[in-house]
């Protein structure tokens, strides 16, 4: 998400089916169940969204503004607007809305855990269902807490994208690195993405990032141990969730107006360690 032009050209798509993984896998509604056991791996951090209302500010802050941070987004972030984030129902909605704002023409928001949640390695998982149409970019993503490699920027400290969406090609996830000497990526097939539940999940050790929808694999990054060029996934990084509007990528064939509002409905965020 952060500074990257993406085209379709460049991206190999690979066609797997979307068949349900477990129960909390790619049903319609949503999983009031406690945190599921996985074994060899023990829950440090999640959010069931068993509330009402804003989302919890221990857990959640806010990126704000319209300049889409390289990207050309045509929306304006808000802060704690229940219009654009709210939990309702057990789920966490992002809405995207299209109206004139701060000088936007269209609204969002951005749910950030920098400073209450930050993790090196683990598995990370989101049980999202994703918002559909025209000029719609949403994300799962992760970025350092601490940028401390090279140029104290991006690509140095390095990205990690879980998911990333977007409404022209409303079939395909994308899974994603970034860093200084690697913009790594791939696709998998998922026909039901914006209609239903899939657990966008990620896998982070000191040797390999894996990224997974449902209980499929479809991405692997290998640490090649030759510096953080390759490799700046060895400090704290923290959770980032947003839908944008339009931009380098997302816009690529314009916005369509007339689909507004759009949401990003979330069912769960769960962190789990890798079990003593």
């Amino acid at each position: 998400m952060l500074k990257k032009i993406l085209a379709s050209a460049i991206l190999i798509i690979l066609f797997f089916g979307c068949k349900k993984s477990n129960p909390t896998g790619n049903n319609s509604t949503t999983n009031n169940n406690p945190p599921a056991a996985i074994n060899g791996w023990t829950l440090v951090w999640s959010d069931e969204f068993n509330y009402n209302g804003l989302p919890d500010s221990t857990k959640w802050t806010y990126d704000v503004g319209n300049s889409g941070w390289g990207n050309k987004e045509l929306e304006y972030y808000t802060r704690a607007r229940l219009k654009n984030a709210r939990v309702a129902d057990s789920v966490l909605i992002i809405e995207a809305d299209s109206e004139s704002y701060n000088g936007s023409n269209y609204t969002s928001a951005r749910l950030v855990s920098k400073g209450t949640g930050n993790w090196t390695y683990g598995r990370f998982e989101v049980r999202a269902k994703l918002p559909f149409g025209r000029g719609t970019w949403p994300a799962i993503w992760m970025l350092p807490t601490d940028w401390t490699y090279g140029n104290g920027g991006w690509p140095d400290n390095g990205e990690i994208d879980i998911m990333e969406h977007v409404g022209y090609d409303p079939e395909v996830i994308h899974a994603s690195i970034h860093c200084d000497n690697s913009n790594a990526t791939n696709t998998i097939y998922i026909k039901d993405a914006t209609a239903a539940f899939h657990v966008y999940a990620m896998e982070w050790s000191p040797d390999t990032i894996n990224i997974f929808v449902d209980s499929t694999k479809y991405f692997t990054y290998v640490n090649n141990h030759n510096g953080y060029q390759w490799w700046p996934f060895d400090k704290d990084f923290h959770f980032l969730l947003n839908i944008a509007v339009g931009g380098t990528w997302g816009g690529l064939y314009g916005v369509d107006p007339k689909i507004f509002p759009q949401q990003m409905v979330i069912d769960y965020v769960r962190v789990y360690k890798k079990a003593d």
